[in-house]
């Protein structure tokens, strides 16, 4: 039956609102990330002034307090020298990690980074008042072209715009009533609604308005009946500042550093409203010429120390803060990672009697600054400190980063030795060593400090790289090799090794290979130990997740030998490729001849796996362990408690049995069914999809 008669207006108090030649080569990485939240855009509240981010708290992805989109990537690595330590880098993904589908020759707009909305119609001080041109407003931030990784061509670009308001109104959203149904049955003399009845919206609300139902509804059932149409003011994007593309050494030669600070004042009336935006976003291009397996990520720009606020001028330009630029740096001297056992065979040789800090000051004066670092092992009692005493850090605008070459304090701060050895823990299959840096002046008010954590870690694998592929490297032709050199300090035994492919665009790299194991023959690769044929790049849903190729054998090696691929195909494999050290030294490519050294500085992201089995390592930023599984063992189902602060909708759970094998991977649940694992140990992986990761070991016994 029709149900249409009015209700009364009393109804309006339930309201709520509803909501191939011969040759190695270099291509951009592609990296996965996760769906783009649009509806952030219409549940965030309108920030006030002062508006700021370093990036400095973001991991992976953008602070959704600050931003409504998740296409830029947060990192250390991309950029070179930045501001400080972390960046925003813009390339050609899309929100899902993959080449844009509109991706052409032709410059094309590809990342977005939009703010949240700000109030510029009020400052909210002691007491609020409106805000007027008067009050000389000015946003700034700093960029770079390339970086680390591709150089924007000249016909690519970044650009900021301003959001204002054109005058008009555009339709929002259709606002909803939540309404008990009793109230349409007491009105209606009825005591059920059927399916396909039709129930109209009340007095109050735009009464052609109506909700077919589509279930069986009676006594105590609540329906959500649409009410009236909204609409909101017209925004539009006006462009106010854009920088054409250029390699890094053109940026130098004409700006004199490697970030340029931007002052745009804000001196239009237009932008003084209630939800004011800004965003950045670039133009990029696929080049036409280069081969379907090299289709990748191209053309980053760098954007870092975003500050919009009132009562500035053209010459604030410095800020009270000192800070560390780069990542921070391993303590080992060939290896960013390696086997503890590795270690232990040769610890003296292993470590670096120094390293190098970059050590910056942002304000227009001097401070007289402490330098210090602390290590610590994880769930050990080993640790040691390292204490810098106090120098004067000049201003970066004056001096630059601290400078060894000054000798004395200097040399302390920015250029410190280690301090002590690890620990020789000859129990131990593998440790890692939380190692925190800190620099600070506690003669101002406020105290001025920063941080920055690494974690060292001694597993079962050796690393090179960092973690983060700024280019894709292959070789050409078919036949072609690639090989990497490693060392074992004591005999040892080689079992898989973990690498990291980019995936390129329709993952035209999906080509089949050999892995291979060599011999050292005067530097080079030499005898053929091992083969493992036809093997395909792999693949996860996680961000820089390296894939575990198992060996059919355990390969015994010593000394110099060498892990490498040959391609089946044409095309290059486009395996990740770190361009933070250079590692070229331990480099080799062969295409058909004879091994040669790599040209190219950096790190081609292969580990050999050696010694025990296969561990999943953590991260190298240590993360709150606040995960609880419970029972542990487990026989038929498991409990897993989260944080508080995490969403279980953002969370992977990732299970992997002792070989390095993922036996189960599936979206967060509180309780997930293992009667189909085997009995045995197991790696319990969450991941979050900013990146947070949380790793629990856990017995099966059925």
């Amino acid at each position: 039956m029709m149900i249409s008669k009015k209700i009364l207006v009393v109804l309006i108090a339930f309201f709520t609102l509803g909501s191939a030649m011969a040759q190695e080569m270099l291509t951009g990485f592609q990296r996965e990330v996760r769906l783009q939240d649009m509806s952030l855009k219409s549940v965030v509240q309108a920030k006030t002034l002062p508006f700021f981010d370093d990036f400095s708290i973001s991991k992976v992805y953008p602070n959704q307090q600050n931003w409504l989109d998740d296409a830029v990537f947060i990192n250390t690595d991309f950029s070179l020298y930045p501001t400080n330590t972390k960046v925003a880098t813009f390339d050609v993904l899309d929100p899902t990690g993959r080449v844009y589908s509109h991706a052409s020759t032709v410059p094309f707009a590809a990342d977005y980074l939009h703010s949240a909305p700000i109030r510029l119609d009020s400052i909210f001080e002691i007491e609020k008042r409106a805000l007027s041109l008067a009050d000389s407003l000015y946003l700034s931030f700093t960029y770079q072209p390339q970086g680390r990784g591709d150089a924007p061509e000249r016909s690519d670009s970044l650009v900021l715009q301003f959001a204002y308001r054109t005058g008009n109104k555009v339709f929002d959203r259709v606002d909803s009533i939540n309404i008990l149904v009793d109230l349409y049955l007491e009105a209606n003399q009825i005591d059920s609604i059927f399916p396909l009845d039709v129930l109209y919206a009340p007095q109050g609300c735009n009464e052609e308005l109506f909700w077919v139902s589509n279930r069986i509804l009676t006594w105590g059932d609540y329906v959500t009946i649409p009410c009236d149409s909204v609409f909101k003011p017209e925004v539009a994007w006006r462009n106010v500042w854009a920088a054409k593309g250029q390699t890094l050494d053109e940026f130098l030669a004409e700006k004199g550093d490697y970030f340029e600070q931007v002052m745009i004042p804000i001196t239009n009336a237009d932008y003084f409203f209630d939800e004011f935006q800004f965003r950045f976003f670039n133009y990029g291009s696929i080049a036409g010429s280069i081969a379907l397996n090299n289709k990748s990520n191209v053309d980053h720009w760098n954007l870092d120390f975003i500050y919009l606020n009132y009562n500035r001028s053209i010459a604030d330009t410095t800020y009270p803060m000192i800070t560390f630029s780069e990542s921070a740096p391993s303590f080992l001297k060939r290896y960013r990672q390696m086997p503890y056992r590795q270690f232990l065979g040769n610890p003296t040789s292993a470590v670096n009697p120094s390293f190098e800090m970059y050590i910056t000051n942002l304000d227009a004066i001097s401070h007289q600054t402490n330098y210090s670092y602390f290590v610590q092992q994880v769930g050990r009692d080993f640790a040691y400190s390292y204490n810098g005493g106090t120098c004067e850090l000049f201003p970066y605008s004056q001096m630059g980063f601290q400078n060894c070459e000054l000798g004395g304090c200097h040399q302390r701060h920015a250029c410190p030795y280690v301090n002590s050895n690890f620990s020789f823990d000859f129990e131990l299959d593998s440790t890692s060593y939380s190692i925190k840096h800190y620099i600070s002046d506690s003669t101002v008010n406020p105290i001025l400090v920063d941080s920055l954590i690494f974690r060292q870690g001694f597993y079962n694998y050796f690393s090179y790289d960092d973690g983060t592929p700024e280019f894709g490297y292959g070789v050409e032709p078919v036949g072609a090799a690639f090989a990497v050199q490693f060392e074992m300090s004591t005999p040892d035994t080689l079992r898989g090794v973990q690498m990291l492919f980019n995936q390129t665009l329709n993952n035209a790299n999906y080509d089949y290979f050999d892995i291979v194991v060599w011999r050292d023959n005067n530097g080079r690769p030499g005898e053929e130990m091992y083969r493992l044929s036809n093997q395909r790049p792999q693949w996860s849903d996680m961000i820089y997740d390296f894939m575990y190729y198992k060996f059919d054998r355990v390969v015994v090696v010593n000394g110099l030998f060498y892990v490498g691929i040959v391609q089946s195909e044409l095309g290059s494999i486009n395996i990740g490729f770190d361009a933070s050290k250079d590692n070229s030294s331990y480099n080799f490519y062969n295409a058909g001849e004879n091994w040669l050294q790599s040209q190219f500085a950096g790190s081609i992201m292969l580990r050999p796996v050696v010694g025990a089995p296969y561990i999943v390592s953590v991260n190298e930023i240590e993360e709150p362990k606040s995960v609880k599984i419970y029972p542990n063992p487990a026989q038929n189902t498991l409990n897993i408690v989260l944080p508080e602060n995490v969403d279980q909708s953002q969370v992977t759970i990732s299970i992997y049995d002792i070989t390095g094998r993922l036996v189960l991977r599936r979206d967060f649940e509180p309780q997930i069914s293992v009667v189909n694992l085997d009995e045995g140990f197991y790696q319990l992986q969450l991941q979050t999809r900013r990146g947070n990761t949380f790793t629990e070991k856990m017995i099966i016994s059925h």
